[in-house]
């Protein structure tokens, strides 16, 4: 089922974009807690674990080749709503030159979050792949964060990156 999948093109690669798998809307955290997943849920979690930590490992190639004005073009319009591309661009120039190049990149992990309209984040369904990245200038690791959002429609594209 094309829908159930992360179809990862090369095409939609390129712009950042992906048709999104059957998302149910996220349950309060308490049901969650209650109800164990099933096989088949696990496995479309993990299917999607790997195909957003893929997805992410292209954006950061894409920052470590210096094209973060394209990564920027291909973003969800609530990250286009918070940082112009000059800003995008030079903050991220800006991080690489105090850190240095990424020497090594540990196994993404990935978590999941909802947010609602007048939550400090635009409302939506985001999935969040963060690194622990080790740089040339930075001897300990630190956290480098790649997230997505399901825009309205039903396309993951970035929505945010960051090192901390």
């Amino acid at each position: 089922m094309r829908a159930v999948r992360l179809a990862l093109s090369p095409v939609l690669l390129a712009a950042f974009a992906a048709p999104a798998f059957a998302q149910q809307p996220a349950a309060p955290a308490a049901a969650a807690q209650q109800e164990p997943l099933t096989a088949e849920q696990q496995a479309q979690v993990a299917r999607q674990d790997a195909e957003m930590g893929a997805a992410a490992q292209q954006v950061l190639q894409m920052i470590d080749a210096n094209r973060a004005a394209e990564v920027w073009d291909g973003a969800s319009q609530t990250m286009k709503a918070a940082v112009g591309r000059d800003e995008f661009v030079s903050q991220l120039q800006a991080d690489r030159t105090r850190l240095g190049a990424p020497s090594r990149r540990d196994a993404p992990v990935v978590s999941r979050s909802q947010f609602r309209e007048g939550d400090a984040v635009p409302a939506g369904i985001y999935v969040n792949v963060a690194f622990p990245t080790t740089f040339a200038l930075q001897p300990e690791p630190i956290r480098e964060l790649v997230s997505f959002r399901l825009d309205e429609d039903r396309t993951w594209r970035v929505s945010g990156y960051s090192v901390r």
